[in-house]
């Protein structure tokens, strides 16, 4: 038996996956006090408003031009995964669903036949910082799901396990760590089907300690990215800040610490093996269904945009809820 690392190399703000997964990327913003508009409460002079991707600022932008976030955009045929640690996410979308979340929820957003939806980040703390820790990861779906009905699930942040280790501790955000089995994913997603094996791990390692991963199937594709902290050991090999792993999931892996903590994020599951096309938003298997898919949209915009501001966000005191399209009103059991 030799390493389970099959590769070692330098990430970019968007990471390189591997089927079934199609995107990844962590957002770590320390946003300033928010004004009364729920905006940074700095000036954005110098900024590339309305597309600010800068990687040297403590806090980005991203595509709001008021309130920090992603203004309504459509998408066709996969998931987005979105987990917020710390920080709150505002979302509205064209099937007349809307919600708050963050400080540890999780959004599975089945964007199928078409979905447009707004992500943007209020900044509710007008006396003190608003920090932002949140990770998307988009999920492809097979062809027979790609056109299934859009809608989305919230898992509270009381129902996603959080395990403590010895060597430090692990949220399970989707798939089985041990016997700890994560909420089940939506009905038409591919991390459904607990034979696909899909994981989806947010794994702390304390300083000098270590975290063993379970292991899996050999067909079963694993990734881990380093997300903060010091130089990991793995297998004998340096995980180091920005860098990711291929890793043989069927092997023995073990991460250490050294003189930091480390945060790794793993991703896995078995592939679709189908032929994907993929043209911004819009993930199919032929490049006719892409035309298709920017045919429908610009026919019918996905339901339009009953929100008036792409940009919408929720009243400052608003706390964490699900406003689902059927009119049903979820909340956390805390909030």
């Amino acid at each position: 038996m030799g390493s389970s690392v099959r590769s070692n190399q330098p990430m970019g703000f968007v990471r390189t996956t591997l089927d079934p997964f199609l995107f990844c990327v962590h957002h770590l913003d320390l946003y300033p006090e928010g004004n009364e508009l729920m905006a940074p409460g700095e000036p954005l002079v110098g900024r590339h408003i309305g597309s600010d991707f800068d990687e040297g600022n403590d806090w980005k932008m991203y595509h709001g031009r008021t309130v920090p976030g992603f203004p309504a955009h459509p998408h066709r045929g996969f998931e987005t995964v979105t987990v917020v640690l710390d920080g709150l996410v505002d979302h509205f979308d064209s099937g007349g669903a809307s919600g708050r979340y963050g400080h540890g929820d999780v959004q599975w957003m089945t964007a199928g036949s078409g979905l447009m939806h707004s992500e943007m980040f209020p900044l509710v703390n007008a006396d003190k910082p608003n920090r932002l820790d949140l990770f998307q990861i988009w999920i492809n779906l097979p062809s027979k799901d790609k056109m299934t009905e859009p809608g989305y699930e919230m898992i509270w942040a009381e129902e996603v396990p959080h395990l403590h280790l010895n060597g430090g501790d692990v949220r399970v955000v989707s798939g089985r760590w041990g016997d700890t089995v994560a909420p089940a994913a939506p009905a038409a997603s591919w991390a459904n089907d607990p034979d696909h094996e899909v994981g989806l791990f947010i794994i702390n390692v304390k300083a000098g300690s270590s975290v063993e991963l379970p292991t899996a199937s050999e067909n079963v594709n694993r990734m881990m990215y380093h997300i903060d902290g010091g130089v990991a050991d793995v297998e004998g090999h340096r995980l180091q800040p920005r860098y990711g792993m291929e890793l043989v999931a069927s092997e023995t892996t073990v991460v250490h610490a050294g003189e930091e903590d480390v945060r790794v994020l793993v991703l896995q599951g078995k592939p679709i093996g189908e032929p994907m096309v993929q043209h911004g938003p819009f993930v199919m298997n032929t490049r006719e269904e892409i035309y298709q898919a920017f045919s429908d949209f610009q026919r019918t915009e996905f339901g339009g945009w009953p929100w008036g501001p792409s940009d919408a966000v929720h009243p400052r005191g608003e706390g964490r809820f699900a406003q689902m399209a059927d009119g049903q009103r979820l909340e956390p059991t805390s909030n």
